[in-house]
């Protein structure tokens, strides 16, 4: 952050989109930057020169949702009812178009190879969630599993997987929850589990055990529908916004997989009070003991737990935890969108309707920046992954024997050592390259058609 008392300004303001910008994601090691706007245009930015390498017209409506599969497909999801894979490499990006959607194009735009094509739902508004079919972490799947809302029923979600394009499961969590709006699959302890964010409000935890989905944390904890929710890298708790102002944190490693009800939530907290006013009972008697005579006796006072502590009693304590959210947050603003959190874990954001872009700490969930530039509603924010701030794709070093047979200085013998050049010693595209893939990007796009990219943070 700016240290002069000056408020924090984008680093650049990518310019090209006609209609409202409604999806934004970061690729390829955080070299490129993906945007979708209403009219189904798709733009891959070159972060390295903040300059259009790929534009063309994915889907005949609005983007709901972008999201990169390995270095070369891209998978988007349009309001034309349609789900597309298409095949992006960096060689194909070459033969598309560049003309951004704002310029007037006398021939129509190329589209990439589309590899997959899913005949979808789209009337919830509700963008898709895919993760890799292998439970195995840190691998790249040619196989994968994409979460989309059921196609007859509104509140069910269907799993597809590809390249098969076979419906392997569908879900109902529930009745009468409304249409599902914010959708996340991924493995849980070895285990398929999808989150959904309900239209009444309610986040809903499914799990799938041998070949049953059991629901394992049903929260209501939002007046208003649930618009957007992420998982933390860690995968031990979830967040949720809402068209209300509240921000909640829901926990996803239970001690068990019972669902509370009120009544056992309620003798869960009475049963807390009175282990927290024992345990305080004898840690008062121990510091009495202790003091003898030599110091007043330790105040009383706060002997009763309050409310927060019996809660945090309660939500350490056992099985009705899966129905106690971790944490709730009213922020005053209505109406924020697209939560991310950040590759690392410590910030998430969030797009307001206001135009403002609100930065949290994700460990005490209090707003540590709004960056404010868009003079109209932003819809989409996305963070450039941190673990991705890896060396350039370009060979910047050089491999070279130590000195002598076998006696270098500092080798092994009939060792090598990796020469690795200085700052100073890189090409300036070198330079712009590892300067993309290392910064702290935020990307967020507004009805206005514009993305602001900051690096505060």
């Amino acid at each position: 952050m700016a240290t002069d008392e000056r408020p924090p300004q984008p680093k650049s303001i990518l310019r090209g989109h006609k209609a409202s910008v409604h999806a934004a994601t970061f690729i390829r090691g955080n070299e490129r930057l993906l945007t979708g706007d209403a009219d189904g245009f798709v733009v891959a930015w070159d972060l390295t020169i903040l300059r259009p390498r790929a534009v063309w017209q994915a889907h005949g409506s609005a983007i709901l949702g972008l999201a990169g599969w390995g270095s070369d497909k891209v998978i988007t999801h349009g309001r034309d009812n349609r789900l597309v894979v298409w095949k992006l490499s960096t060689d194909d990006e070459s033969r598309l178009s560049t003309s951004l959607p704002l310029d007037p194009s006398p021939e129509a735009r190329p589209q990439p190879w589309m590899i997959h094509l899913l005949e979808i739902n789209t009337m919830n508004f509700c963008s898709f969630s895919y993760c890799p079919v292998s439970a195995a972490p840190e691998t790249v799947s040619e196989e994968i599993f994409v979460a989309v809302p059921n196609t007859l029923a509104s509140e069910a979600i269907d799993i597809f997987h590809l390249p098969s394009q076979e419906r392997r499961h569908t879900i109902k969590p529930g009745d009468k929850n409304g249409m599902a709006m914010a959708l996340s699959v991924f493995y849980l302890s070895g285990s398929l589990t999808l989150i959904a964010g309900y239209e009444n409000g309610i986040a809903i935890v499914s799990q799938l055990r041998d070949t049953t989905w059991t629901t394992t944390y049903r929260a209501q904890t939002h007046t208003q529908p649930i618009l957007s929710l992420d998982i933390s890298p860690t995968k031990d708790y979830f967040l949720t916004s809402s068209a209300d102002a509240l921000i909640v944190k829901h926990p996803l490693l239970f001690p068990s997989n019972t669902i509370p009800t009120q009544e056992t939530i309620a003798d869960h907290h009475r049963q807390a009070s009175k282990t927290a006013n024992a345990e305080k009972s004898l840690l008062s008697a121990a510091l009495q003991v202790e003091a003898q005579a030599a110091a007043p006796p330790p105040s009383t006072t706060d002997a009763t737990p309050s409310h927060s502590q019996t809660q945090t009693a309660a939500a350490n304590a056992g099985p009705m935890d899966s129905g106690l959210p971790t944490k709730v947050i009213n922020t005053k603003h209505a109406g924020q969108q697209s939560l991310r959190i950040r590759s690392d874990g410590l910030v998430f954001a969030t797009a307001g309707w206001d135009g403002k872009i609100r930065v949290y700490s994700a460990r005490t969930m209090k707003e540590v920046a709004v960056l404010k530039w868009h003079r109209e509603g932003c819809y989409a924010v996305a963070f450039a992954s941190v673990e991705d701030a890896s060396p350039p794709t370009t060979t910047i070093g050089e491999t070279s024997k130590t000195k002598g047979e076998g006696e270098g200085e500092g080798g092994e013998e009939g060792g090598e050592i990796l020469v690795v050049p200085k700052l100073v010693d890189m090409s300036l595209r070198q330079k712009r390259i590892r300067h993309a893939r290392t910064a702290h990007w935020l990307a967020a796009g507004s009805k206005d058609g514009r993305v602001s990219l900051w690096d505060v943070f």
